[in-house]
């Protein structure tokens, strides 16, 4: 593990970083092919993470890719700053959700509402997880 064994890995922060790396990995990967083969993936690909940011075009979609990535390889290295980074990014996200779960909830759109839901249920779950004070501790004794 990257880390000393006197600071076990949590199982929550293994799983946040693992949905870091794996969207970091999509973003990466749409936004190869979107270099590579203009035309032939849709920048509305990247809506569900990028929130608007996917109309700078394939160069935003790497960037957070490389921003993804370097979140889950902060926390699988118990950084405390990065801890802090994968928050921010998960209220983030829950703030910019909140316009389409409301505009879903006055049309009826049950698919808009169950996907944004879901969105802010995984965002708030991280943020209020990396928030807790055992698991702030483990950052803290990782120095």
């Amino acid at each position: 593990m990257p880390h000393d064994t006197q600071t076990p890995l949590p199982a929550g922060v293994r799983a946040i970083a693992a949905l870091y790396a794996l969207s970091g990995i999509y973003l990466g990967i749409a936004g190869a092919v979107m270099l590579l083969r203009p035309g032939a993936l849709s920048m509305s690909a990247g809506a569900p993470l990028l929130f608007g940011l996917e109309l700078a075009g394939p160069y935003m979609f790497l960037l957070m890719a490389l921003a993804g990535a370097a979140v889950a390889w902060g926390l699988l290295k118990l950084n405390n700053i990065m801890r802090h980074v994968a928050q921010l990014i998960a209220i983030t996200g829950i703030v910019m959700l909140v316009p389409a779960v409301s505009a879903a909830t006055v049309t009826a759109n049950a698919k808009a509402l169950i996907t944004g839901g879901a969105g802010i249920i995984v965002r708030v779950l991280v943020a209020w997880y990396l928030a807790q004070a055992e698991v702030a501790e483990q950052f803290h004794r990782a120095k």
